[in-house]
């Protein structure tokens, strides 16, 4: 299997670097986005029978009403107790540290007292209802639904309405416990852009929400990007990503298996090593090839190492994080001496593992942090999935006579040089006569 090799030394290295990332999540084709937007528009029409139909046609479920849509909450804590007690315990432990973790974002209310008696500040409130997509059928995601779940929760979120498909009447036990875990108010076995249309208009059985968050597959996320701004969004996620820097003295067989991880997804993710030392890229090479053949995901892995993986060779540290910061990747590990001193020189990441010893995959489940992170170089700008995201801002203000009058010379003047003389008028009448 060949991986691309690219050098910081050559002369066109940055601009390669920049052509191989130009293109970042292209998003659907023509056909697909069609295909979607007629579900959506079918959905917003004929709500329930729209839904029955596409669950018979895509998930091969033929249901007599919309009601046999929904699976009841008995129907959750019934997988709680048939699941085994050590993935229940395991289950457990990560909403724990999710749910720990996450508490400590959580926004509150602010406000202050100018000298006139004014009064400004911020307003924290939770959405009142949230929709959570999750795969289904074979796909066992649970850690999505406690990533997703957990921090709606802590926000305060009154109602989390979640969907999952349940193909051939296939429904994952570990999806639906952690569900029951992580307290889950309602669940539909509705797959598909048809669930996130369900989600963003609402029918008489699936209740409209105000925002949708969790992973799906094009049609899912067409569908997320068609209805925003009906409903907000979490983000429009990519393939997964990893970039690691290593110095050189990290086992080889580890930082390998850490690029299994992510090119393990599907064959469009992508697994990159930097490294200041020629001799350990090598290393890795031959590590990669040793235990690739060990692998359940073999052939997706190698499709995905050939396609998009790189080695990439640096002259120092320095200008590793250069590399690092420019590529923005979802998941950064930085498996080096210093570690910390490093991670201060990067800006750009959705989530940074420091030091040999802490792979991404301990992120993915239950070190706490939030495994739903930017890909695609949005790191530049975007953030991981939080609790604000589950909360709304609101300003408040609160003048007093004196603080009226004192603004308001300030806003007619604005206004009149806007030309809004009904906004300068306003805040005038409010103007104390003068003594």
């Amino acid at each position: 299997m060949e991986m691309r090799t690219l050098d910081s030394r050559d002369a066109d290295f940055w601009q390669v670097l920049k052509d191989l990332h130009e293109t970042g999540n292209s998003g659907a084709d023509a056909q697909t986005m069609a295909t979607v937007q007629d579900i959506i528009t079918q959905v917003r029409k004929r709500g329930d029978a729209a839904l029955l139909e596409y669950t018979a046609r895509f998930d091969r479920m033929q249901l007599t009403s919309a009601a046999e849509l929904e699976i009841p909450q008995a129907r959750l804590d019934e997988a709680l107790q048939r699941i085994s007690k050590e993935r229940r315990a395991t289950l457990e432990f990560a909403a724990e540290r999710i749910r720990h973790y996450h508490t400590q974002q959580k926004l509150e209310s602010w406000a202050y007292l100018e000298d006139d008696g004014t009064v400004l500040g911020q307003k924290i409130t939770p959405l009142d209802r949230v929709g959570l997509y999750v795969p289904g059928g074979k796909a066992a995601y649970p850690s999505s639904v406690l990533m997703n779940a957990v921090p709606a929760k802590v926000a305060g979120v009154a109602e989390l309405i979640m969907t999952v498909p349940t193909p051939g009447g296939e429904v994952n036990e570990l999806v639906l416990a952690a569900a029951a875990i992580a307290q889950v108010n309602r669940v539909f076995a509705i797959g598909g852009a048809q669930a996130i249309a369900a989600l963003a208009y609402g029918t008489p059985t699936v209740p409209a929400v105000a925002k949708i968050v969790g992973p799906g597959n094009i049609y899912v996320a067409t569908a997320k990007r068609l209805v925003f701004g009906v409903v907000g969004i979490d983000m429009i996620a990519g393939p997964s990503e990893i970039l690691i820097i290593c110095d050189g003295r990290t086992d080889p067989d580890w930082i390998a298996m850490d690029m299994f991880s992510q090119a393990e997804h599907d064959e469009d993710a992508q697994a990159i090593l930097v490294s200041p030392n020629e001799n350990f890229l090598d290393s890795v090479r031959a590590s990669i090839a040793k235990l690739l053949p060990q692998m359940e995901r073999a052939d997706i892995i190698r499709k995905s190492l050939s396609a998009r993986g790189l080695l990439i060779h640096v002259r120092d540290l320095t200008e590793a994080a250069a590399v690092a910061d420019f590529i923005a990747p979802e998941h950064l590990e930085l498996s080096v001496e210093d570690a910390e001193g490093l991670a201060a020189k990067i800006s750009h990441a959705g989530a940074m593992f420091m030091g040999r010893y802490t792979a991404e995959a301990l992120g993915d489940y239950c070190a706490g942090p939030n495994h739903v992170l930017p890909t695609a170089r949005t790191a530049r700008f975007s953030s991981p999935l939080g609790v604000y995201d589950f909360q709304k801002r609101t300003s408040l203000i609160m003048c007093s006579p004196q603080g009226a009058s004192d603004l308001g010379k300030h806003a007619s003047t604005l206004a009149r040089g806007e030309g809004l003389t009904a906004h300068a008028r306003s805040a005038e009448y409010r103007i104390k006569p003068s003594s």
